[in-house]
């Protein structure tokens, strides 16, 4: 029942950490470039976590460390990009239906290369909780099919997620998530100082007050956005598993409509009516199954 409770409280966090990413992510791109504003985040990341990389690097085994790699690379680094990328050209409510393809990959992706078992109240789950996600996007404000190619980019995303996430739970189980997250970034932190270098950033009049706004939005998505959720998901992942974990996806909107409210905005009654949704399709995925009654 306790490490119920630590899954579930994990979930939470995370829902209201990368909730704030895609307004941070805004801030950010005010006055950098799509390039600059992941770099930045990546970097940041690297930093914060390189006082516990060398535990990690002591206690990682070394047929490993190219996984751990991969891990950090298509759980952060390409996504950070692609993300940033995307909503240079697409809106908010593409991006999030978009991105809440990642538990739909995580079970595809788990069941064809990961041999993983889903039931079908998980998959039923998934589905209910997507369905959620839509309504609440589409209740909320109009959606333009527009800049499809930039959108592929988000669903790029997805799959790495998928992938990630399934890589973690096959192969790191025995691993702490504070040494994954931690060798993974700081591997990071040599390109993304090199695509700041050559995406100009040094040459930027930092010290103005808009380019400083944005870049402390990078740099608090790099601290609590990538380097502290990373190692909560991690976590969380090898308490509750790849597809629980997954449904962190559903819990983005969730945050949003907190931050519509603090901004007074009008939030629907199909909006809170679809959140219910949700919630019910994050249940069915994380309902334990039921124990067969012995003969």
């Amino acid at each position: 029942m306790r490490s119920n409770w630590i899954s579930w409280l994990l979930f939470i966090v995370l829902c209201l950490i990368w909730g704030s990413s895609f307004y941070l992510m805004k801030v950010g791109m005010d006055q950098l470039s799509a390039y600059q504003v992941a770099s930045l985040r990546m970097l940041t990341a690297g930093l914060v976590l390189v006082p516990f990389a060398r535990k990690a690097w002591q206690s990682i085994p070394r047929n490993r460390v190219m996984l751990v790699m991969g891990s950090g690379l298509l759980g952060s680094f390409f996504p950070a990009y692609l993300f940033c990328l995307a909503e240079t050209k697409i809106d908010s409510a593409i991006a999030g239906i978009l991105n809440a393809l990642t538990p739909l990959f995580t079970l595809l992706v788990g069941i064809f290369f990961f041999q993983l078992k889903a039931r079908p109240i998980q998959i039923i789950g998934t589905c209910v909780g997507f369905l959620g996600l839509v309504l609440l996007i589409i209740t909320g404000s109009d959606v333009h099919l527009s800049n499809l190619g930039y959108s592929f980019l988000v669903v790029a995303a997805t799959v790495m997620y998928g992938l990630n996430v399934n890589m973690v739970g096959r192969y790191m189980r025995g691993f702490r998530a504070i040494d994954i997250a931690s060798l993974a970034f700081v591997m990071l932190i040599i390109p993304s100082v090199v695509i700041l270098l050559f995406t100009g950033y040094g040459n930027l009049p930092l010290t103005e007050s808009a380019y400083l706004q944005s870049t402390l939005a990078a740099v608090v998505l790099g601290i609590f956005g990538t380097a502290i959720a990373s190692v909560l998901f991690y976590l969380l992942v090898k308490r509750a598993g790849p597809v629980f974990a997954s449904m962190v996806t559903y819990g983005i909107p969730i945050v949003a409509i907190g931050w519509g409210l603090l901004r007074q905005e009008y939030i629907r009654e199909k909006q809170v009516f679809s959140l219910f949704i949700i919630l019910a399709g994050v249940y069915l995925v994380n309902r334990p199954e039921k124990k067969k009654p012995e003969v």
